[in-house]
């Protein structure tokens, strides 16, 4: 009867080690969801001098990334060479903001640039303070854009 006990938990621990070992692999095969990030700016159109929020909503499928290993927010003046970079923290629900006021009117660009759980998203939006300035050459957008700017995995790094 002893002989038959250990046979019998020998043969249940194995099977249960295969099951759990398969069920892993099953997991590891498959591809996670891309992050996303859905750029927003209230308002839309800002004034000189008064705070405009910008913030970065930050999902992996149903689920908010709350976890994101870096959030950068770069922002610059159309046709400035100088672009601002600021590192921004997780305020609540897989929502990334920062709030900033502007001393010169024109037309601006942000792009927020999101790497979290070995992927990277960086969508861009133009915005406007006051009265708007020339933009940045559409030919250069467009090279932007066929970059494809968002859902670049960065895996192996």
């Amino acid at each position: 009867m002893k002989k038959f006990l250990s046979i019998f938990l020998t043969v249940l621990f194995l099977s249960i080690a295969v099951s759990c070992g398969q069920q892993q692999k099953e997991k590891a095969g498959k591809p996670p969801e891309m992050i996303d990030v859905v750029l927003s700016i209230k308002p839309s159109t800002g004034e000189l001098n008064k705070p405009i929020t910008f913030e970065a909503k930050v999902t992996q499928g149903n689920e908010n990334v709350n976890d994101a290993d870096d959030v950068i927010f770069e922002i610059w003046r159309a046709k400035d060479e100088k672009h601002e970079k600021i590192e921004i923290k997780h305020a609540e629900n897989g929502v990334y903001r920062l709030e900033k006021t502007f001393q010169q009117e024109g037309t601006y660009y942000i792009i927020s640039h999101v790497t979290a759980r070995d992927m990277h998203n960086m969508p861009k939006k133009e915005f406007i303070v006051g009265t708007p300035s020339e933009p940045e050459d559409p030919k250069a957008k467009d090279s932007m854009d066929d970059m494809n700017m968002d859902d670049h995995s960065i895996e192996g790094q």
